[in-house]
């Protein structure tokens, strides 16, 4: 049971703090730790994740229904299961009947997933099917930005994940955002009314609807809910200061393509390197000129409806992605982690953004090409004969060519896909290339992808301990067929 201390080790956990049942923290201490949480993730700029975890089935348990028939002890069991899969900066407590809620602190969606996941792992292997658990997540300030909403977008999720069949974990996943009327959509923000009209008076000509919001946490909420196009913000504000909001926008993977131009009567260049440290994509001194208002405006417009496409682009893949791995029985949530890990390992490298970028993309994507595999050969219950292997070793080629026609807009992903199964020694396919010819991000993905796939259940194996997965790597890695250096920090990240 972890506890609070000072910084001269004196206890300051109360007994009204804990669970009596389980030791973890109680209902109303996690609640009120949940709502500072969010303030101070606000003040400095922060994130966090958000985990409810349920015992599938634990009303049948409670009623003695099930094999299981001592619920208190089922709950404690539970609670220490949590408690060993937890970092000492996270929080964790008991909050109804069978369910349970963790903090990850300082985590954002991809890592906080990696965390998680250990605890979801972690039940599978004690309880071995005779008790289950389903996770629902939700991050600030990713999924939402006030207490209520991302206690309630984690509620969803975990009610996903117990509607799909339970024993898994789901994202909140936003519904559509309102569109308005097919118009470009410009949010106007500053707490003058005055200026406001004056904006909206300026850019009349270009019939565009226009929606003010007079804050800047006003503006978020609006941002959240609303598709918008354009957003013209001013600095000085009482609430969250137009700064604050621009980095908040660009930090954010859902809203950061939208153009922020800064609107504000501060003319020094200070001013204007702070605004771009924050992200913002274009400057007006008040008040501004019309012309210059419209031609940046419409052109900032016209770079957001590309990328959009772009970006849509990517979302069908990633969609037939996930259509891929639902053919293949076997690899449930095998992208999903990949993508993470990767990301996680490449930030551990210190890698470029692009190439960390290039890594979330790949390691989505990287199986694509199994859509071109017929299925009894994915879901064969057995290893494959060798005509079978042949045809299971064309997929990073087929991969490849369909995504080739976004190659430009995928960069170095394209490489992960095709060459994810290169040794650096030669012997991989389907190229067969050495070291100097695979890209780091392909060398990543490779190790990546077999340590995911020796720690997964198969239906002709059991999943591998990781320190027998790990020692398998170590192997391969000695034999010169993966990156050393790879594999060495891949053991450092997840110990081993």
């Amino acid at each position: 049971m972890k506890t609070l201390t000072n910084k001269d080790g004196n206890h300051l956990m109360f007994e009204a703090f804990r669970d009596h049942n389980t030791g973890l923290f109680s209902e109303e201490y996690f609640l009120t730790t949940l709502s500072h949480e969010i303030e101070r993730a606000k003040r400095y700029g922060d994130y966090f994740t958000l985990a409810l975890i349920s015992i599938d089935d634990f009303e049948k348990i409670r009623q003695g229904t099930t094999s299981i028939s001592l619920p208190d002890e089922t709950l404690r069991a539970m609670a220490a299961l949590i408690a060993e899969n937890t970092r000492r900066v996270d929080i964790a407590a008991r909050l109804e009947d069978g369910v349970f809620a963790m903090l990850v602190i300082r985590q954002d969606a991809e890592l906080a997933y990696i965390l998680t996941e250990r605890i979801l792992l972690a039940a599978r292997k004690q309880f071995q099917g005779s008790l289950s658990i389903s996770i629902g997540l939700a991050s600030f300030p990713r999924d939402a930005t006030t207490y209520e909403v991302v206690l309630s977008q984690a509620r969803v999720a975990l009610e996903q994940a117990r509607g799909d069949g339970g024993n898994r974990m789901f994202f909140f996943k936003h519904a559509p955002k309102v569109a308005v009327h097919g118009k470009p959509v410009v949010l106007v923000v500053d707490d003058d009314e005055r200026n406001t009209k004056l904006l909206e008076a300026l850019m009349r000509p270009l019939d565009y609807n226009i929606i003010k919001a007079d804050g800047g946490q006003a503006a978020l909420d609006i941002i959240e809910n609303t598709d918008v196009d354009l957003v013209l913000l001013d600095v000085m504000m009482p609430d969250l200061d137009g700064y604050e909001v621009c980095k908040r926008l660009k930090e954010n993977k859902l809203t950061r393509l939208i153009p922020v131009i800064m609107v504000t009567a501060l003319d020094d260049i200070a001013a204007k390197i702070k605004g771009i440290e924050c992200g913002a994509d274009d400057f007006l001194s008040k008040p501004p000129n019309k012309l210059e208002l419209i031609a940046r405006t419409k052109s900032l417009i016209n770079v957001k409806r590309l990328n959009d496409n772009l970006a849509s682009i990517e979302e069908v893949l990633f969609s037939l992605a996930n259509a891929v791995e639902a053919k293949d029985s076997c690899t449930h949530g095998h992208i999903e982690r990949v993508a993470s890990m990767a990301v996680m390992l490449g930030h551990k490298l210190s890698l470029s953004t692009a190439e960390i970028t290039a890594l979330r993309i790949g390691g989505i994507l990287h199986d694509i090409g199994k859509i071109g595999i017929d299925q009894s050969i994915l879901n064969k219950p057995g290893p494959l004969n060798p005509e079978e292997w042949e045809t299971m070793k064309r997929h990073p080629d087929i991969g490849h060519r369909i995504c080739l026609p976004l190659s430009k807009h995928i960069g170095p992903a394209l490489d992960i896909i095709r060459h994810h199964h290169e040794k650096i020694d030669g012997s991989g396919y389907p190229d067969g290339i050495r070291k100097p010819d695979i890209s780091q991000v392909a060398r990543i993905m490779a190790v990546i992808d077999i340590y995911d796939a020796l720690t997964s259940e198969r239906p002709y194996r059991k999943a591998m301990p990781k320190d027998k997965a790990l020692a398998i790597l170590r192997e391969e890695a000695a034999e010169g067929k993966l990156d050393q250096d790879v594999v060495g920090y891949l053991i450092e990240m997840i110990g081993g």
